[in-house]
Formats: structure tokens, C-alpha cells, sequence
């Protein structure tokens, strides 16, 4: 192992620590309840934001998973806090299943049933109850996998569709957010399926959860998964390829995701294969996801080479984890030493020294965007909390 590598190690560690304090003392909604949905550049709360599943997932997800990693119950009331919230504000009583939104005092104002969603919250769930042994989490979760089981899973063709109306009728405009494709799957869906359900099956180990696992490790290994090994993002019902753009931070996620979930099956097989597919990704993301500074770059269109230059923080941190679980199974020094820069540039130009929190994104400069927020629907701290403890584990 590199001889810097230790010292990231260290330093992610106190990172993680840094980074729940800021959520712990910034983000509390002390007039509404759970968590504010909106906190500027600058730190200033946004009045009245709307609240979002995401957001509130990866909170519970996040305080959980350091609670596990530290060994400690000093979370434990915003652990709950973020669990209640949920339970009482996101929770679908009638139909089953968690809403997308919520108004600023909780009310929800987007029922739809979008799956990535649904994911998330097994995911936070089956983390929670690992730390809390809150048999109610545990059955909520259990819950949620039989309704996508039930109502999410393509019979005919495999696969899951990716949204829903509040009843689990189909819905017309599938999209998981406005820069999206309007597609009935996405890499992204099935990737964080997979990612819930290796969680669930640590705490409800099941042959149909089990089978289920299974589908989805093959799914990416061989329908999303391309022959330039890249993950292709969006597709119609029967698996034809809709998108030509490669997310670098997805491909490198999606390496180390699949790789854990085939290890949870103790499918010789299907790990060995899933070792060989993540260190052809890994290969391929460091020949060109990675710029010249060391850091990972957003993504590229491979029909007109046109690459988006911005850093967004996520896809850094995924490369962080992702590169260590292939030098794991590889011991190939390169790719800890592709880590030690791109944590290198992560610390000069992504962690906000100033504000606290990471920036959303900065250009290819390193100048980070005022305009994108610090905390919203999708800025919450479950990469970078992820990151931390698992390259510590």
C-alpha cells in the first residue's frame, strides 16, 4: 500500500466527523420538524423550502452508517429524529410507499411513487435498524422491497420501471429529476435497487430478496453494462440503449456497488466475474474520467466528444471508494495512487473551508458555482459520509 495512504485514511476520518457536525448544528428544523430542505451557498436557510425524500433518506442513512462505523449513540437522537420524520411526514399509509416531497411543514405535495426513492428509504432503513434494532424500521423496509417486488418489477423483460403515480398506476413522465430522459429504465434506479437490497439482506436474509440480488447483479453486468465498459444511463422498456452520455462518477459507483452486492451472495461465479468487469471500469475511468489535475470529471458525450469540465463533489468521493476496492482485488498501486490526487484536489478545491459542507460543484478552473446550494433535495451527506467510513473499514 502507498505510504500517503494512511494519512488519507486519517484524514477522511476526521472529514466524517467534520461533516456531522455541520448537519448536526446546521440543518434541524426547530419550527417544523426534521430537517430543513434548503440551505444556500452561503449558509443562509432557504424560508419555506420544500422537504425532499432524498434529502431525508441519506440524513437517516448517514447518521446510522457513523453510528455503526464509531461505535457510538452520540447520534442516536438525530438518528430517531430523522426515522420519525420520515414515518410521519414521507410514509404512504394507504397506497404503500414514500412520497417524493413534502411542503415545508410536512404536507406532502408530490405523492408520486418514484422508485430510486423507494430504494432509498429500504436503504435507510435497513441501516437504521442495524444500529437502532428498531423492529419497526426493519419491517417498514421489508415493506417497501415487497411493493417494488409487487408493483415496480418488469415481469416480461426484467428490469424495474422507474416511476409511478400515488397508486402504483403508470405514470406518464418518468423522470427522476428535470435533467434527466424521460425513460422506463435507468442505470441509475437499478443500481440504487441493488445498493438497498444488498443493505436489506444483511438484516432480512430471504431466497426471493436473495434472487431478486441476483437479477439486478446480472442486469448491470449484462444489459447496462456496455462493451467499452462504460454503464449506459438510460434505456426503454425492452433495453434499448436511449442515451449517449458516460457519468464517471456512475461507472466508477457502479464498479464497486455491483462487486459488493455479487460478495453478498457468496456466488463464486458472479464474483469473479464482477472482479474482472470492475477492474476493466476502473481501467477505463482512469483513462478518461480522470483530467490532468487528478480529479474525476462529470461526463462526456461519446457520439459528439463534447465533456462536460465541471467537478461535481460525488463523483470524486466514488472514486475514491471504488479505486480502493479494485487495488483490493487487484493490488495494483495505481489505483491508490489516482486517490491520493483526486482526494489532493478534493481538499483545495471541493471541501468548503469557509461555509463548511462540500461545494456542489466547481468549473474547470476549481472556482465553485454561488449558486448551487449546500443543502437541497439532492445535497445531502451520504457520499462523502460514505467514503469516509468506507475507506477506513
Amino acid at each position: 500500500m502507498n505510504a500517503e495512504y494512511p494519512k488519507l485514511q486519517k484524514e477522511l476520518h476526521n472529514e466524517l466527523l467534520r461533516l456531522l457536525s455541520y448537519w448536526l448544528q446546521k440543518t434541524q428544523d426547530e419550527a417544523y420538524g426534521g430537517f430543513v430542505g434548503k440551505i444556500d451557498f452561503y449558509n443562509n436557510v432557504v424560508p419555506q423550502a420544500s422537504k425532499g425524500i432524498i434529502l431525508n433518506t441519506r440524513i437517516l442513512w448517514s447518521f446510522a452508517a457513523a453510528s455503526n462505523y464509531l461505535k457510538t449513540k452520540s447520534y442516536n437522537a438525530i438518528c430517531e429524529r430523522a426515522f420519525q420524520y420520515l414515518q410521519n411526514h414521507f410514509r404512504d399509509t394507504g397506497y404503500k410507499g414514500v412520497f417524493w416531497e413534502v411542503d415545508y411543514r410536512g404536507k406532502p405535495i408530490n405523492k408520486r411513487k418514484q422508485v430510486y426513492a423507494q430504494s432509498f428509504a429500504i436503504y435507510a432503513l435497513s441501516e437504521y435498524y442495524s444500529f437502532s434494532k428498531n423492529e419497526a424500521a426493519k419491517t417498514w423496509a421489508i415493506e417497501l422491497f415487497e411493493c417494488l417486488e409487487n408493483y415496480a418489477k418488469d415481469d416480461e423483460e426484467s428490469g424495474y420501471f422507474e416511476a409511478f403515480n400515488e397508486d402504483w398506476s403508470p405514470i406518464e413522465d418518468m423522470r427522476l429529476s428535470n435533467k434527466d430522459m424521460n425513460a422506463a429504465k435507468s442505470m441509475n434506479t437499478h443500481l440504487h435497487i441493488l445498493e438497498a437490497y444488498t443493505s436489506l439482506l444483511k438484516i432480512h436474509d430471504t431466497k426471493n430478496l436473495r434472487a431478486a440480488l441476483k437479477n439486478l447483479v446480472e442486469i448491470m453486468n449484462q444489459k447496462i453494462l456496455n462493451a467499452n465498459y462504460h454503464y449506459d444511463l438510460f434505456f426503454d422498456r425492452h433495453w434499448n440503449v436511449m442515451s449517449n452520455t458516460v457519468s464517471f462518477g456512475h461507472d466508477i459507483e457502479s464498479a464497486w456497488l455491483v462487486l459488493v452486492a455479487a460478495e453478498s451472495l457468496n456466488d463464486t461465479k458472479l464474483i469473479q466475474k464482477t472482479k474482472d468487469i470492475a477492474i476493466q471500469v476502473a481501467n477505463t475511468f482512469l483513462k478518461q474520467g480522470i483530467d490532468i489535475d487528478g480529479s474525476v470529471l462529470n461526463e462526456t458525450n461519446f457520439l459528439t466528444h463534447k465533456t462536460d469540465t465541471d467537478r461535481h463533489w460525488w463523483p470524486q468521493v466514488e472514486g475514491l471508494i471504488g479505486l480502493k476496492y479494485v487495488y483490493n482485488i487487484s493490488n495494483n498501486p495505481d489505483y491508490l495512487n489516482a486517490s491520493l490526487k483526486i482526494w489532493d484536489y478534493s481538499k483545495k478545491h471541493l471541501l468548503d473551508h469557509e461555509y463548511g459542507e462540500w461545494h456542489f460543484r466547481v468549473n474547470h478552473k476549481g472556482e465553485p458555482y454561488s449558486e448551487e446550494d449546500k443543502v437541497s433535495m439532492w445535497k445531502a451527506p451520504y457520499h462523502v459520509t460514505r467514503a469516509c467510513i468506507l475507506i477506513n473499514e
